[in-house]
């Protein structure tokens, strides 16, 4: 029972760290329209051949779609570590009620789990 406890807490913990960072990146992302996703293509760190060869823009590979791609894949990853965050606040739950802790450990709770 407290293995439970203690990996579904820091998973619980862990899952609601992922989906706060990942509302912070969306926010600051769609709040400056994307441009902090390619700020670092300016940067003399590049080959300078590398840069050279798209013309466009100073970066080393398609800008256009990375705004749209970046989103997609982050609201889907926030939502599912949501999800992930409240499934291991419930299993923590039960492993309280297991160790007889909590509000609902002697009561018909205990019988139910």
């Amino acid at each position: 029972h407290w293995t439970l406890l203690s990996v579904s807490l820091l998973n619980c913990l862990l899952s609601t760290a992922c989906s706060v960072g990942l509302a912070l990146a969306i926010a600051l992302t769609i709040r400056s329209q994307g441009t902090h996703l390619v700020m670092g293509c300016n940067s003399s760190a590049l080959p300078a051949d590398t840069r050279a060869a798209i013309v466009t823009n100073d970066c080393p590979f398609n800008t256009t779609r990375i705004y749209d791609t970046a989103l997609a894949l982050w609201f889907p990853s926030m939502v599912l570590a949501a999800a992930e965050a409240v499934l291991s606040g419930r299993c923590c739950l039960v492993a309280l009620i297991f160790r007889g802790i909590g509000p609902c450990a002697r009561s018909y709770g205990k019988e139910q789990v």
